[in-house]
This record gives structure tokens, C-alpha cells and sequence, in this order.
């Protein structure tokens, strides 16, 4: 089992920033991939950015060059940095890891980006 806590969701203007955390409990072994997902109203889930153990990292093209993930394999967390945030930015976000070939997300954070 691995709990997820998630933090740093609100409220922003469109052009502003927030800064979402993610931190997973204690493993045995380490996690591998680390993402975020989000949820509009209305519509699907959908990644946001994922990132490998290794670092390399993943991103959906409506926020490639403003949001940036990060990940503290020591610490077992995982950051996304939304810059340059957008009205369409609005949504909860998830955080989500692959462990042991099984998926964990956390209970997600609301974001919302007022034009």
C-alpha cells in the first residue's frame, strides 16, 4: 500500500503560478514513474506530466514550456510547478505512482485559475 498526500492546490489569477506537492508514505522498495493527472468538470482524466525515477519526464502539449514536474526520490515526493496558469488550467489534480505494478492516486487538490 502506498498513501499519497497531496498539497498547494487554490485559487490563482490566469498568468499567476501555483505550486502542487505530492508525497508518498514509506516504501520498501523504490517507486518508479511519478504523474499527475487532472479532472474538469465534464470531462476525462488526463495526464498533466509524469516523471521516471530516472528523471525523464512527460508532458501533455497544452502545458509543455509553463508547467514543470520534479520528484525527491529521497523523500518520495513529487512537485508540479504551474507558471503562466490559463483559465483551462482549472481542474482537480491528482498525484499518481506506479509501485510493484500497481497504481496509487492521491485524493486530488483543487485548482482553479479565474480569468
Amino acid at each position: 500500500q502506498v498513501q499519497l498526500v497531496e498539497s498547494g492546490g487554490g485559487l490563482a489569477q490566469a498568468g499567476g503560478f501555483l505550486r502542487l506537492s505530492c508525497a508518498a508514505s514509506t516504501t520498501v522498495f523504490p517507486i518508479n514513474a511519478m504523474a499527475w493527472y487532472r479532472q474538469a468538470p465534464g470531462k476525462e482524466r488526463e495526464l498533466v506530466a509524469a516523471i521516471t525515477r530516472g528523471g525523464t519526464t512527460t508532458y501533455a502539449d497544452s502545458v509543455k514550456g509553463r508547467f514543470t514536474i520534479s520528484r525527491d526520490n529521497a523523500k518520495s515526493t513529487v512537485l508540479l510547478q504551474m507558471n503562466s496558469l490559463k483559465p483551462e488550467d482549472t481542474a482537480v489534480y491528482y498525484c499518481n505512482v506506479e509501485y510493484l505494478q500497481r497504481t496509487y492516486w492521491g485524493q486530488g487538490t483543487q485548482v482553479t485559475v479565474s480569468s
